[in-house]
């Protein structure tokens, strides 16, 4: 599956616009993240626990977001993007969004 943060996928042309998809994740605070990060906010630095943590949320919105486009039975999904939002207090949400297309076939 082809996704882009682009309107348009360079060398393919759009054929058809499938609709809008999804995927997204909440996350929640661990308590050991918590004791590094309280730990960090001493002596500062990247908290790395947490980097890590939104990065696995973040890959597995983009795994939602690519199988909501599979099951419209879409080629690739354009204008991806990425938002979060506290949900509640130690959780938040990372969505990603886009618009899933059919591509022409080539020489179509």
């Amino acid at each position: 599956m082809i996704y882009s943060t682009t309107e348009s996928i360079p060398g393919k042309e759009i054929g058809a616009i499938v609709g809008i998809v999804t995927g997204n994740v909440v996350q929640a605070k661990h308590i050991g993240r918590d004791i590094m990060a309280s730990l960090k906010n001493i002596v500062g630095g990247e908290i790395r626990g947490y980097t890590e943590m939104l990065t696995d949320a973040r890959d597995i919105a983009v795994t939602r977001l690519i199988e909501s486009a599979q099951a419209k039975g879409a080629d690739a999904i354009v204008g991806v993007r990425f938002t979060t939002s506290t949900i509640m207090d130690g959780s938040s949400e990372i969505m990603v969004f886009g618009t899933a297309v059919k591509l022409k076939a080539h020489g179509a």
